[in-house]
């Protein structure tokens, strides 16, 4: 097997000396942002937000991962970040990348079979594909549902609903007053959503990994 399992979180994370100038900046504009709404909330929220950004930089699990399953994640982040727009985001979020693909080895993708003898074909096509009608929920459409209930119960973007001591009298709770335990991983689904579900259907599809490379149909 191409894998151990040591932990469901990230670490090791790699420099990001790489990262273009623009993209440092746009992720330290984001940290500003984040700053400032911690400072905006009740201090029991604030602790949550702050929480979020420690569990998504000091995590545990690539790293612990064997070398073949390490070089599968590497092959998997240049085949399938494809779009000119993103293309250059498997670098600018590699650590969260990182995390969930050790989640989805560490858990060996909750037993779930390869369908890859009835979708490798189509899979490839559409995730390699730019054009915009070949969208995430094209390929969201290509779970089962028993991969859906896996991806939903282990992606690791956890909300947090106030609770009633929390809330103003005759407030209602929106998604503004949600906060997200692991933001950085929201984040990356939020701007890279089709490219984070197509590697997920690969690993899966890959046994989860069996192979040292993303297995691309034809």
């Amino acid at each position: 097997p191409q894998f151990i399992g040591r932990s469901l979180l990230c670490a090791d994370a790699p420099s990001r000396a790489n990262v273009p100038a623009a993209m440092q900046r746009a992720m330290g504009a984001a940290a500003i942002v984040t700053a400032l709404l911690a400072s905006s909330l009740p201090s029991s929220a604030q602790g949550a937000v702050l929480r979020a950004h420690r569990a998504a930089q000091d995590g545990k699990g690539f790293g612990n991962l064997v070398k073949g399953s390490q070089d599968y994640f590497r092959t998997a982040a240049v085949e399938l970040w494809t779009h000119p727009g993103r293309r250059t985001d498997n670098a600018t979020f590699e650590d969260e990348l990182e995390c969930w693909f050790a989640n989805m080895c560490t858990t060996k993708c909750g037993g779930l079979p390869s369908r890859a003898d009835e979708r490798k074909d189509e899979l490839t096509k559409k995730c390699k594909s730019v054009e915009a009608e070949e969208d995430w929920l094209q390929i969201w459409n290509m779970f089962t549902k028993e991969e859906i209930d896996y991806y939903k119960a282990n992606f690791p973007a956890e909300e947090h609903h106030k609770d009633d001591g929390e809330k103003e009298e005759g407030s209602v709770e929106t998604e503004a007053s949600i906060i997200h335990y692991k933001q950085a991983m929201q984040l990356v689904e939020d701007l890279n959503k089709k490219e984070l579900l197509c590697l997920t259907l690969f690993t899966i599809d890959d046994e989860c990994v069996n192979w040292p490379y993303i297995r691309l149909g034809k």
